[in-house]
């Protein structure tokens, strides 16, 4: 993997995304085949179309025929199972362009993760980049096919400017109340919080996960003497002095700050991840987001 610089993701890493899919609790309505389940029932056992097993498929549904000619494992799928509408948010605020590593890169790398994944499962995906607005959209699609087009979208994001999830959320044009899967890449510097945004998101029927980034300096910073804090997107500066009990309460009001987020999206049914941008993006896809079922 490279940095903003050069290419997001390699074919080899790709590869190991073709067996994953998004997991998704809720039904979902569509138009059109894919590997969801509908809340229309009129035609449920018309056949569709095939995909490739993945592991927890019903072994019912396997085709051995197919099986017989390509040796590989495919299920059939019937008209009950509709594509989702997946809308990845992705914060391109000026926070996100920050830390050792940068958040920045593994967020556009996440993004690119999860419309691969969308894609190779027959669903339709749209990315958005957030600030104080929605500054940018790439339109619902589906098709493998449009990966290349969508990484060249993700990979041509500009990290600028301030964040307000609340207005970016509820002024984005693409998004309709007819219910999806909406996932949200940040770091939460919002200066309109967040809690509206992802309430907002479960209005419109959406199923939300929010993947919050932190670089490793802002969760365990080591920092001492007379410093000069400036926020980048601000631009405003505080003088401070850090003393060993100034980190304390920082570390303080971080756990607090984190563990309102975890519990305000557990009482809400939303799926939380938090993230270090030390972490590959191996460790988060196939640890952060598989461990608690987000992906399988």
């Amino acid at each position: 993997m490279m940095g903003l610089d050069g290419p997001l993701l390699d074919q080899q890493f790709l590869k190991r995304l073709d067996r994953l899919a998004l997991n998704a609790r809720m039904a979902i309505k569509g138009d059109m085949g894919g590997n969801r389940k509908s809340r229309s029932k009129g035609s449920s056992i018309e056949f569709s179309d095939f995909r490739e097993y993945i592991p927890g498929d019903d072994f019912r549904r396997i085709d051995w025929n197919a099986y017989a000619r390509f040796e590989r494992l495919f299920v059939k799928l019937f008209m009950e199972e509709r594509e989702a509408s997946i809308t990845v948010f992705l914060d391109v605020s000026a926070s996100m362009n920050w830390g050792q590593p940068n958040k920045g890169v593994l967020a556009k790398q996440l993004a690119a993760v999860l419309v691969y994944i969308a894609l190779a499962n027959f669903d339709r995906v749209a990315v958005v980049g957030i600030q104080d607005k929605p500054a940018t959209y790439l339109p619902y699609f589906s098709g493998k096919q449009g990966f290349w087009r969508a990484l060249k979208f993700i990979e041509g994001l500009k990290f600028d400017g301030k964040t307000s999830l609340c207005s970016a959320i509820k002024e984005c044009p693409i998004l309709k109340p007819n219910g999806g899967i909406s996932i949200m890449i940040t770091d939460l510097f919002s200066k309109d919080g967040y809690k509206q945004a992802l309430e907002y998101l479960q209005y419109l029927k959406q199923e939300v996960t929010l993947i919050h980034l932190m670089a490793p300096q802002e969760l365990d910073p080591e920092l001492s003497g007379s410093l000069r804090l400036v926020d980048v997107e601000g631009e405003e500066a505080k003088d401070v002095i850090v003393t060993p009990g100034v980190l304390k309460a920082y570390r303080k009001a971080l756990d607090e700050f984190l563990n309102d987020v975890r519990a305000f999206c557990y009482a809400r049914g939303i799926n939380y991840v938090l993230a270090s941008s030390a972490n590959s993006l191996e460790e988060v896809v196939f640890h952060n987001l598989m461990k608690p079922g987000l992906v399988r």
